[in-house]
């Protein structure tokens, strides 16, 4: 690094000499203009408007003009200015850290001490650690008086050059006046939406894609010449990028977390979901010969009452079907001729079929089969005796 100035750090009647240095660099690539038809470089010219002439810039003044009148002010008169020719850095205040507002910062500048001994250097940086505090400061850089913050950052002194109260706006938005009601769900969903975010600044971590990308077209471009395809190069359509799409604010958050916890989710899934699917697959098995069984008593009754033809016999079937299956039992018991069994033989192998089924089945449905096998029906008859 080289130094872009000199100065001392005015703490009391203590100085202590440094050097500054620039803390930040641009890292973009650097592209110049030139004419899209023949490549030519674009060059700008400092031109006088009233003779045309391109003047060099040794021949350039500043000037200040104001109701119609122009103020000239050379070089020699700005550099008199007693501010511009302080190499001092004064300590003005010492303040809590939290007071300062980011939005204040502007750039960042390493001090090295400037001496043979850098004890009185070593003694600010000490006092700032013991007292947790932040030094403000006043100091003048590139004909400008700035106002400034030094701190530390892994031993060294830095300092941080702030904005002017008046160069800060004033966020003065009416949207933001208007009621606005969040729902207590809305808060926690963003909670836990932020809670599933949280982690450890790591600057590291992060990259520049446009620089990566702009650095890959590049390379792309001096290969492939005009020929270059920028689907093939970037997988997509030159210019084609994401488009929002308005949704309900509580799905945007659903969906957020759905997201952020899917891979916890993928992971502890398996062996539950299993089980559970088992279960439900055993459940519906179970379900199926139950409603299987149901329908053959229905339709071995409504074969019983189909065939049969005299008044008499039809109310002797309807009765049969509305009672339980216990009372069927015991009716047909009663009822039983050793007459035609065809009609209830089939009900009967129906329900004998329903039982082996549910065999291996809930104790639910085995109850309901048990039942349906334990009717003696198979020797019954679908013809009632005629009362006397």
């Amino acid at each position: 690094m080289r130094a872009i100035w000199k100065g001392a750090i005015a703490f009391g009647l203590v100085n202590v000499p440094v050097k500054v240095y620039s803390a930040t660099e641009d890292h973009d690539i650097s592209l110049h203009q030139v004419h899209n038809a023949d490549g030519g470089r674009i060059r700008y010219q400092r031109r006088c408007e009233v003779c045309s002439q391109v003047i060099d810039y040794s021949d350039i003044e500043k000037a200040f003009e104001e109701d119609g009148r122009t103020v000239i002010l050379s070089k020699d008169e700005l550099k008199s200015i007693p501010a511009e020719n302080s190499h001092e850095i004064e300590v003005v205040q010492f303040v809590p850290s939290d007071q300062l507002e980011p939005m204040m910062f502007e750039k960042s500048y390493y001090l090295e001490p400037d001496s043979k001994s850098p004890k009185a250097y070593v003694l600010l940086r000490r006092a700032l650690e013991d007292t947790d505090r932040v030094a403000i400061v006043q100091f003048a850089l590139r004909e400008k008086t700035r106002l400034g913050a030094l701190r530390i950052k892994d031993d060294v002194l830095v300092l941080q050059s702030l904005l002017w109260p008046d160069e800060v706006r004033e966020a003065n938005f009416p949207s933001l006046d208007a009621d606005i009601r969040i729902s207590a769900q809305e808060r926690d969903m963003s909670a836990a939406l932020v809670e599933s975010m949280a982690a450890d600044f790591e600057p590291e971590s992060f990259t520049d894609d446009y620089q990566v990308q702009l650095r890959t077209l590049i390379d792309a471009k001096l290969e492939q010449g005009e020929s270059l395809d920028t689907e093939e190069t970037f997988g997509v359509e030159a210019g084609e990028g994401g488009k929002g799409e308005v949704i309900d604010l509580m799905e945007a958050l659903k969906r957020s977390l759905d997201r952020k916890r899917g891979g916890s989710a993928s992971s502890s899934s398996p062996a539950g979901s299993g089980d559970s699917e088992g279960a439900e697959e055993e459940e519906d098995e179970a379900a199926k010969p139950a409603r299987k069984s149901s329908g053959a008593r229905s339709s071995g009754t409504g074969t019983a009452a189909s065939k049969t033809t005299s008044g008499t016999r039809s109310t002797a079937a309807k009765s049969t079907a509305s009672k339980t299956t216990a009372t069927r039992s015991t009716s047909a018991k009663s009822g039983s001729t050793g007459g035609a069994k065809s009609g209830t033989a089939k009900a009967a192998s129906t329900a004998s079929k329903a039982t082996k089924a549910t065999d291996s089945k809930p104790a639910g449905s085995k109850s309901a089969a048990s039942k349906t096998a334990a009717k003696p029906a198979a020797k019954t008859t679908t013809r009632a005796r005629k009362p006397a």
